[in-house]
């Protein structure tokens, strides 16, 4: 299959359905295993609206904030209700911000289809912890983990993300 894949060779479609449901399966697995603890935090990141600008022609960064803000909950993670929370809260920033109800549709559309925690992306729920954490509150000891986390980002980037840029 990888062959006529590369090579522009004729694919079949059962045969792609099938190992694409294969590779699916095992990221649902590989999420429901639990596998992440405490220590596996990663030091907060963030690109600001990851695959969507942050701004407008005319301000570009005019919804930059509302993007941070919600890379530190994607960041941090934790249930999916907290996600579905961090993507409403994204959603009425952008639309306070812009006045444009159809962009902050678009954007809350967006993360809701993109930011699930089984997808291997840079920009899934919980990506500060290694891939498989899936939808788990935090423990005490995460949550101030996540806290220490994100004051030592403040310090280190004093003006923030979308200042810097």
């Amino acid at each position: 299959m990888w062959n006529a894949l590369l090579h522009g060779g004729p694919v079949d479609r059962g045969r792609s359905v099938r190992f694409l449901l294969r590779i699916l399966a095992l990221s649902l697995a590989l999420q429901a295993c639990g596998c992440a603890g405490a220590s596996d935090l990663h030091d907060f990141t963030s690109d600001g609206c990851s695959l969507f600008p942050d701004g407008s022609i005319k301000d570009r960064t005019l919804w930059c904030e509302c993007c941070f803000a919600h890379d530190l909950a994607y960041w941090r993670g934790g249930t999916a209700e907290e996600r579905k929370l961090a993507d409403k809260a994204l959603q009425a920033c952008v639309r306070e911000r812009t006045g444009d109800k159809a962009l902050a549709d678009l954007m809350y559309q967006g993360v809701r289809a993109g930011g699930h925690p089984a997808f291997p992306t840079w920009y899934r729920w919980g990506y500060g912890w290694k891939y498989g954490r899936g939808y788990r509150p935090l423990t005490p000891e995460e949550q101030r983990q996540a806290a220490e986390k994100r004051e030592d980002y403040r310090k280190r980037h004093p003006t923030g993300y979308c200042q810097e840029k």
